[in-house]
């Protein structure tokens, strides 16, 4: 089965108000061409799930400045000026949470688990609202999954199924959001035959990925 398509095809999945959940840290492992599709729909009203919102000029946080956000669940915005502006004007929601609890909470979501207990963030401002749970005298916050409706990951190869390879710390959140979204899209750097990349290589599998398209034209 060849997913490979023209990204046109895939221009009528995006509407205002969709949750997506995008791959990278510091835009290194961010599908740019996937996030030149969203400024150029214009779509808006956007809930962002990612390790941070970048730069104001790279990846995430050109949707920022575009103006395209509502809300972002993210582990830092301390990179990107533009959304500390708009949080503290009140035009953006930003849930921060620890980097390892936001990754486990995608993996909840994708591997269909209620949440996740962890001790991080226990008597601070990240307990607010919050479920405690003691076990064994110890207490801990009950963290909720997370899920998206679309996840925009990149792969450096990728075959017509879909199966990827990231290259080094392009990795990062790709594959564990890859399991947490309705429909899986992937940017490829370079693009293969079915069976030219070696099994052991494929980090996500093809079977949970929808459309593929060529990055880098």
């Amino acid at each position: 089965m060849n997913k490979v398509v023209d990204i046109e095809k895939i221009k009528p999945l995006f509407k205002n108000g969709m949750t997506l959940m995008i791959g990278g840290f510091l835009a290194c492992g961010t599908p740019e061409k996937l996030i030149d599709l969203l400024i150029n729909l214009n779509v808006k009203d956007l809930t962002i799930i990612a390790n941070d919102t970048s730069f104001p000029d790279k990846g995430i946080g050109r949707l920022i400045v575009n103006g395209q956000v509502k809300k972002v669940i993210v582990s830092h915005i301390g990179t990107n000026p533009e959304t500390g502006r708009l949080m503290n004007e009140g035009k953006l929601e930003v849930e921060l949470c620890p980097q390892g609890t936001l990754i486990e909470r995608i993996r909840a979501g994708g591997s269909g688990l209620g949440g996740v207990l962890t001790p991080t963030g226990v008597g601070t401002i990240v307990e607010e609202g919050k479920q405690k749970i003691v076990i064994n005298g110890r207490e801990y916050l009950l963290e909720l999954p997370l899920r998206a409706d679309i996840a925009l990951i990149k792969g450096s190869i990728v075959d017509e199924f879909g199966n990827t390879f990231y290259r080094g710390t392009t990795r990062n959140f790709n594959p564990i959001i890859a399991l947490a979204a309705d429909t899986v899209i992937v940017e490829a750097e370079n693009i293969v035959k079915i069976g030219e990349l070696r099994p052991e290589d494929a980090m996500t599998p093809g079977v949970l990925v929808d459309y593929v398209i060529k990055g880098g034209e």
